[in-house]
């Protein structure tokens, strides 16, 4: 029989060369175009995470915003939103980050969250962890109690997980 995450594997989709040369982008929208799928990932999201005090979701623009309002209500929290500079309306905060090939910036709003919020960091992919690295720089500065950091899947050969402090949880559900 095949479990859950051998159904989820076999339904990602690799582009090769996308979106340069070289790169094989693993493409998560045929996950969440099967409902079979996307309620398993919303059930192992929800497993892993109910009894953790979670009180805010945030995900990072723009596929963390699939499954972390599906998350976010499955525990009966609010969906807080990471976006590129210019696009949240009120006042933010900013953290500007390296990429490989120059900087980047994410922002949240500065009422976004308190320092009684149990915090989950959701996005879809983890390869060399830069953005969530920024993402946990940014949501820290707003001093919640806890942040916990989930990805659907981890390229496991970039190490990404070795750039968070040992204190931080990261998960994934698919390591490829």
């Amino acid at each position: 029989m095949i479990t859950r995450e051998e159904r989820l594997k076999e339904s990602v989709r690799n582009i090769p060369d996308f979106p340069i040369p070289g790169i094989q982008f693993k493409d998560v929208t045929t996950l969440f175009k099967d409902a079979e799928c996307l309620q398993i990932l919303s059930d192992i999201m929800y497993e892993k995470y109910k009894d953790k005090g979670i009180t805010k979701v945030v995900g990072i623009e723009s596929r963390g915003f699939i499954m972390g309002p599906i998350l976010a209500t499955r525990l009966n929290t609010g969906f807080i939103p990471i976006r590129k500079p210019g696009k949240l309306p009120a006042d933010t905060i900013e953290e500007v980050y390296n990429k490989e090939y120059g900087t980047d910036a994410i922002q949240i709003h500065k009422d976004a969250l308190s320092e009684d919020d149990v915090v989950l960091l959701h996005d879809d992919l983890l390869a060399t962890g830069g953005t969530m690295l920024a993402a946990c720089n940014l949501v820290n500065k707003l001093k919640p109690k806890k942040v916990y950091v989930n990805f659907i899947i981890e390229l496991a050969d970039l190490n990404g997980k070795e750039l968070f402090d040992k204190d931080i949880e990261v998960e994934t559900i698919l390591s490829m």
